[in-house]
């Protein structure tokens, strides 16, 4: 699973310099990912859990309200990177996370999902905001 990512990740023919990991499956797999591309690896985490300075983003779930918290340090306007979680539903955490990045000036490349549940729509939410950007799923349901 791993190996596949790398290989899609290398397919973009993109500079990538970090792989950002979604709390807290993204962790798994964005982990690895960046281990196996020798890159950076950086956390997006749910409130309250990361012990600097945070930028912050809110966002809209179908149940209520949620945030995403990243250090203010840990990328800079140069960097690219790709978002990694495990599942793509509605794409309102993707969005939010490509949000945070965005904050930072670093520059999203890609978003990498182990699974898109397609019917849900995600991939257009993303797309529809930022065209430029790859989608990259493993699987589709």
């Amino acid at each position: 699973v791993i190996d596949e990512f790398a290989r899609s990740i290398r397919a973009l023919n993109k500079k990538v310099d970090a792989i950002v990991g979604i709390e807290s499956r993204g962790f798994i797999l964005g982990g690895a990912i960046a281990k196996a591309l020798e890159i950076g690896f950086v956390t997006v985490r749910k409130p309250g859990k990361l012990p600097r300075d945070v930028y912050r983003k809110e966002y809209a779930l179908e149940y209520g309200f949620d945030a995403l918290e990243l250090h203010k340090d840990l990328l800079d306007p140069s960097d690219n990177v790709i978002i990694v979680d495990d599942v793509l539903a509605t794409g309102g955490t993707a969005l939010a996370c490509h949000d945070l990045v965005e904050i930072t000036g670093a520059k999203v490349v890609a978003h990498l999902f182990m699974l898109e549940i397609e019917f849900l729509q995600g991939r257009k939410m993303i797309s529809d905001t930022h065209s430029d950007v790859g989608i990259i799923s493993l699987l589709k349901a």
